[in-house]
């Protein structure tokens, strides 16, 4: 077991396979917990919290980014010297709802649930009630990470910086910020005749955008507080901001974010701890995605299936960039002269399985020297289940039975035989893309350094 400790201004940090916990000079561990509120009155978007993004429901994008940091686990020890044999408790990833819906959401994606109580469950309850009510619950925790659930751009790192302002250097408040260049005016109330005054700027001198530093303002990510100052009253004590990119700050309040925050993520969000690796592989089952499960049968016993122009097209987009596509089905649901049309169509091997998809899909890997993390799957249902959730990338189209979207790590906007599989293709594309950039990235650092 790889263990590591260090000195820290109130007393020991052990990082044990990657995990972090924190010790007081005494021994106590202090217990770091992450929170979420997800309310499932939300006035702007109803149940805004759990809707999808980009493939994956609002709260599972900071809900992995908190679970993916190990900045939560607790370890079940009392002092450091005990710590490199301990056993993990269950992560310290929190999720306040009052909602069923939300509470099934947020245990799928590897959190426990506070199910709040009516008291603060009201429109007129405030996140400090809240936070408050959690914890009087668990006095065993020292400090709270309160994460917004509509900063879907979150990352580790991000959470991992700006909990060591508090476990570091004993600063008893952290929040996020983001800096803007923007030049601020004072309001002035329609029909009044009193002038405007600027807030933040000469308009003499107006300074240009290079030589300003602009102005750190809160950008709704996070919020971390010792339990002191939470009983007190949030952001009090020793404050200290943590500043997150731009490009990181994602807030969704109203319909009219959620296209631009979908851009947004599958740019800039994070997407596990695995180094995004370029897909070789793209296994797609023809009846349920490429189609949309239909046979027709015609008088005279013909059969015939419908195939989307823009799904060929995706197909296609793959095959240029050097990704082998296969259609996989079954005997039963498409006939060999059907599969040898198709097959001569998109250009892909069409390959009809048998019950066990897994072990014929890895067979097919082994043949082609592939690992999972290589492999993208499109599924549909029940059979599926199992490569969907081993593959490196898995989707399933808008209209897939539940048991499938809940294996899947991505759930299409559009259904089977209507763009899915195009959907997934341009998904696929672009995190080759990004794993492009990030191989040149290390290649760069490691040239220059």
């Amino acid at each position: 077991m790889a263990a590591a400790r260090k000195r820290t201004l109130s007393g020991f940090e052990d990082v044990i396979d990657g995990k972090t916990t924190i010790f007081k000079d005494s021994g106590e561990k202090i217990h770091v917990a992450a929170l979420i509120l997800a309310r499932g009155g939300s006035k702007g978007i109803p149940l805004k919290n759990i809707k999808v993004l980009a493939g994956v429901p609002l709260i599972g994008w900071v809900l992995r980014a908190a679970v993916d940091s190990k900045q939560f686990d607790s370890l079940l020890v009392t002092k450091p010297e005990e710590s490199t044999s301990s056993l993990l408790s269950p992560t310290s990833v929190w999720v306040s709802t009052d909602h069923d819906n939300i509470e099934k959401v947020a245990k799928a994606w590897g959190a426990q649930v506070h199910r709040r109580s009516p008291e603060v469950s009201k429109d007129s309850s405030s996140s400090l009630d809240t936070i408050q009510e959690f914890a009087r619950l668990n006095p065993e925790v020292n400090v709270i990470c309160h994460i917004q659930a509509t900063s879907p751009c979150l990352h580790p790192f991000h959470l991992k910086e700006a909990l060591e302002l508090i476990t570091n250097q004993d600063f008893t408040s952290v929040f996020a910020v983001a800096r803007q260049h923007h030049f601020r005016w004072q309001e002035v109330k329609k029909g009044g005749s009193v002038a405007t005054k600027p807030l933040n700027l000469d308009p003499s001198n107006r300074p240009r955008r290079q030589d300003w530093d602009g102005e750190l303002c809160e950008n709704g990510s996070f919020y971390i507080h010792t339990r002191v100052t939470i009983e007190k009253g949030l952001q009090g004590g020793k404050w200290a901001y943590y500043e997150m990119l731009p490009e990181y700050s994602v807030d969704i309040d109203v319909d009219i974010d959620w296209p631009v925050a979908e851009q947004r993520v599958l740019r800039f969000g994070y997407f596990g701890l695995e180094k995004p690796e370029a897909v070789r592989l793209l296994l797609c089952n023809v009846s349920g995605c490429l189609t949309d499960g239909r046979v027709l049968i015609s008088v005279s016993g013909e059969e015939m299936v419908s195939v989307n122009t823009r799904d060929t097209t995706g197909i296609r987009m793959l095959q240029g960039e050097g990704v082998e596509v296969i259609l996989i089905s079954s005997s039963e649901d498409l006939t060999k002269a059907l599969a040898d049309k198709l097959s001569q169509r998109t250009g892909c091997e069409v390959r009809q399985l048998g019950k066990d998809i897994q072990s014929e899909t890895k067979a097919m890997m082994d043949d082609r020297d592939l690992g999972w993390k290589e492999v993208a799957y499109m599924g549909n249902d029940a059979p599926d289940v199992d490569c969907l959730n081993l593959a490196g990338l898995s989707a399933v189209p808008r209209d897939a039975p539940v048991v499938a979207i809940n294996a899947a790590k991505y759930s299409c906007h559009n259904v089977a035989g209507l763009g899915a599989v195009r959907e997934f293709s341009e998904l696929i594309l672009l995190l080759k893309k990004k794993a492009k950039s990030q191989m040149e990235q290390d290649r760069i650092h490691r040239d220059t350094f």
